[in-house]
């Protein structure tokens, strides 16, 4: 295996298909030439990129949910509830986190117990046990645009399945479904089994039919600064442009500070965009997608709808694309569909309200872009250097040296040094950059931000104040200040 960022011959992936199809019985069901077939067959209205290149045209801001259950017919009925009673614009499947890990025969246990109690014994649909004619009857029996959902390090044969069944949209990334996910898993493998997924959805658009491929933007979820989370987005975007994909939506998880995260979304598009042209990748749909909070939720119903209409509202006033919605039952566990509705209703209604609005480019607005701007340039053009003009190898070398580095995250791979707390207005900085490749000047603006707090607060800046923020909001508060 030689990582490199260079799309993949067709004998390379063929080859590598053969060996992945045998990893669990379902995977010989997948036939390329008849899915091709299907998909030439979809309607508009349920097909994801077209749905979000529209979206864009118009400056809509889609809704979609998070769900899945272990079941067809239940999953079926949970999907079909959310587009009628949630309003969603959007659907998921969310994988289960057996089919995550690989461990298919262990789905397969929890497919059976499910028949056996009545109900989902997993925490979401196990594709590949389910294979393409399972799959399909999902495809057939919701009449929405369908992605796959999920957190897997090696998604190679899911991918296979579901889009062979006819979803339109696939999620994830090597970065992004390593380092929030996994522990020991390397970066040189996810990212090269990445490259399967995305040359895979590179010879589909070949043969004309154009699948959407979304990078999971929000990483651990937990104060990821904007040029964190937009330069790993980044990356695997140019990674999947390379190996033929067309049509990428790039994510960020919502922080809490309006300008920030309205400078955010703005800043991440103008950046793609930029770079994929710098490098060539110049037929590209891009679209972005902003994640309500990922953050710890206040059990509180009331006070959780709170923070579910903050995130709809910023996402209407940033023009995301669309936006991935929470509900109230966050910090209780799985929710029930009731509850997943309720959300997504919430967020229709806030951005209905403000679909008309414009939020003004004020100069603190202009000025956080750019800050966010100048970061994610340092970032990106040393990955760049690191990997000798490539930025598959790149990445690897960026996470062991610190210069991509993403907090909280389990893996080991991910130096961890970064701490990030939030500044007096709320907007995510560094307590401490760790070896990230800012210029002076940045690092000074970070510090000055993390004394004008303390200063505020009455006491040194210290890493209290980083524990204090992670666990604001879910006692009722932005900023972590001390009673």
């Amino acid at each position: 295996m030689e990582l490199k960022n260079k799309k993949w011959t067709h004998d390379e992936f063929y080859a590598t298909r053969q060996e992945v199809l045998t990893h669990w019985p379902t995977g010989k069901d997948v036939n390329f030439e008849e899915a091709v077939k299907y998909h030439e067959n979809i309607p508009a209205k349920r097909h994801f990129a077209k749905r979000l290149v529209k979206a864009k045209k118009n400056g809509e801001t889609l809704t979609q949910p998070r769900a899945g259950v272990a079941l067809i017919d239940e999953h079926i009925n949970l999907l079909n509830f959310l587009k009628t009673e949630g309003e969603a614009d959007l659907l998921p499947s969310t994988i289960d986190s057996y089919t995550r890990q690989n461990q298919y025969k262990e789905a397969q246990n929890g497919i059976e117990e499910s028949l056996k109690a009545g109900r989902s014994l997993l925490n979401g649909f196990p594709a590949v046990n389910h294979g393409v004619a399972g799959v399909r009857r999902v495809v057939e029996s919701v009449d929405a645009p369908l992605q796959v959902r999920h957190g897997t390090p090696d998604a190679r044969l899911l991918g296979e399945i579901t889009i062979a069944a006819g979803y339109t949209s696939y999620e994830g990334g090597g970065i992004s479904y390593n380092i929030p996910y996994a522990k020991s898993v390397s970066l040189e493998k996810t990212i090269y089994d990445w490259q399967y997924c995305d040359r895979m959805i590179g010879i589909y658009a070949e043969h004309g039919i154009e699948i959407n491929r979304e990078p999971f933007g929000p990483l651990t979820g937990t104060l990821v600064p904007p040029s964190v989370s937009h330069s790993v987005a980044i990356i695997e975007g140019i990674l999947a442009a390379e190996q033929g994909v067309k049509n990428i939506t790039l994510g960020y998880g919502q922080c809490g500070n309006l300008i920030q995260d309205i400078a955010a979304i703005r800043a991440l598009e103008q950046l793609a965009e930029e770079y994929m042209n710098k490098h060539g990748y110049n037929d590209c749909v891009l679209t972005t997608v902003f994640h309500q909070w990922m953050g710890g939720f206040p059990q509180d119903e009331a006070k959780a709808f709170g923070v579910i209409s903050w995130g709809a509202a910023t996402a209407a006033l940033a023009k995301a694309t669309k936006v991935i919605v929470k509900t109230p039952h966050e910090a209780l566990g799985i929710p029930t569909k009731e509850a997943n509705a309720q959300g997504l209703r919430t967020t229709k209604q806030m951005i209905n309200m403000l679909k008309d609005q414009a939020f003004p480019m004020t100069t603190e607005l202009e000025l956080e872009i750019n800050i966010i701007k100048a970061e994610t340039r340092c970032i990106l053009d040393k990955v760049f250097e690191l990997g000798g003009s490539d930025y598959a190898i790149g990445a690897v070398r960026a996470f062991e040296a610190g210069v991509l580095d993403v907090p909280f995250a389990p893996s080991k791979f991910s130096l961890n040094k970064i701490l990030p707390a939030r500044d007096n207005n709320g907007a995510v900085r560094l307590f401490d950059v760790g070896n990230l490749p800012f210029t002076p000047d940045l690092v000074t603006f970070h510090q000055d931000k993390m004394a004008e707090r303390a200063k505020a607060e009455g006491r040194a800046p210290s890493f209290q104040m980083v524990i204090d923020d992670i666990y604001a909001i879910s006692k009722g508060n932005l900023v972590g200040r001390p009673r």
